[in-house]
């Protein structure tokens, strides 16, 4: 394997171990969080996603970049998940120079290098995911050369003011008007929304959204610490006394939670897949869902008037709440997919119907 900027690359992590191995994209150094997503496709998706900022990726499957970057296009119309790469930095154990894909418009490398991204391999991704899973997720920094950093904290940062809009922006001319809160969101949410033939004002995270009309409120996903994330907190405790639709997704499940005064806490090392089996308390019906995320839901803190909806099946971790008598409910997973299973689209129709039938 040879890339024309390679050269000696290693990973150091908090505790002072070190994964020696190679460079690609980018010949710079970076630190953040290091986290590792088991997925076997969805590269492209997964790096510019939002609720990745200031994280450093590690992918468990082992080749990785065969069929290349989608080409861009304007807008929505992106096969990508934000217009940008959004995690500080990739570790993978075998990044392919060749690609091949009838939407491939560059190769991984060059992607990374055009946007300052440092890639690591030829390390045992295996052993670092082990140690992750066993210790749980931890600092890192990737040092290109002699080009050192500091180690970088992004859960102390609130990371929405790097990744949510700045002003608010409207999309589609459907009946039905949904405020979005943006938090980090996914394009492939506003997508899912606009194939319904949906009016969707788009605000920036701690946009106060209170004097404005609409139909329903959607709380999008986003990155970091949700208890960081106050003003978005105070606005939801407010539209809990409107009493319209409220439908949140991941850190929306989490915001919910917060802003109806439950709880939440850090998981050891998250979850970030497309295969994370999810079971509906109600029917124990049993969903293949797209996730990423490393906090989540104390339902035992949940107040008098919540449930919990869906659990994780592999740690029985809360996946998703809604109100008893009132038309609010949120999911941790992701039902707009991208990459992953569309097992659970249907939500999205459930939170519209919802809307429609007042």
């Amino acid at each position: 394997m040879a890339f024309g900027k390679s050269g000696a690359s290693r990973l150091v992590l908090h505790d002072g171990s070190v994964f020696s191995g190679k460079s690609f994209g980018a010949p710079v150094s970076a630190a953040g969080e290091v986290v590792f997503n088991t997925g076997m496709v969805g590269y492209p998706e997964s790096m510019t996603d939002p609720s990745y900022c200031g994280q450093i990726l590690v992918l468990t499957y082992p080749l990785i970049g065969n069929y290349g970057v989608p080409r861009k296009q304007d807008g929505l119309l992106d096969y990508l998940e934000s217009s940008r790469i959004q995690i500080k930095g990739l570790i993978v154990s075998d990044p392919s120079s060749n690609y091949s894909h009838w939407n491939a418009d560059t190769s991984l490398s060059d992607w990374m290098a055009d946007e300052n991204v440092p890639g690591l391999f030829d390390i045992d991704t295996r052993s670092l995911t082990k140690k992750l899973r066993q210790e749980g997720t931890t600092l890192g920094k990737m040092i290109y050369g002699k080009k050192d950093v500091l180690f970088y904290d992004p859960n102390q940062e609130i990371l929405q003011d790097k990744v949510s809009i700045r002003s608010p922006v409207t999309y589609g001319k459907g009946k039905t008007h949904i405020i979005a809160v943006d938090c980090g969101m996914k394009n492939n949410i506003l997508r899912s929304f606009l194939a319904r033939k949906v009016k969707v004002t788009r605000v920036p995270y701690d946009y106060d959204f209170s004097k404005m009309h609409h139909d329903g409120l959607f709380l999008s996903n986003g990155p970091g610490d949700p208890k960081k994330v106050q003003a978005t907190i105070e606005n939801i405790r407010t539209a809990y006394d409107a009493e319209k639709p409220i439908f949140g997704i991941c850190m929306g499940n989490q915001l919910m939670a917060l802003a109806a005064g439950g709880d939440t806490y850090k998981l050891k090392f998250g979850h970030r897949s497309q295969n994370q089996p999810c079971v509906e308390s109600t029917t124990k019906r049993c969903y293949i869902t797209s996730q990423n995320h490393g906090f989540a839901v104390d339902e035992k803190k949940l107040p008098s008037g919540w449930e919990s909806w869906f659990r994780n099946a592999n740690d029985g971790t809360n996946e998703g709440i809604r109100h008893k008598a009132k038309p609010f409910m949120s999911v941790q997973f992701h039902p707009e997919h991208m990459p992953g299973p569309v097992d659970t689209s249907f939500l999205f129709d459930m939170f519209l119907d919802t809307v429609k039938n007042g």
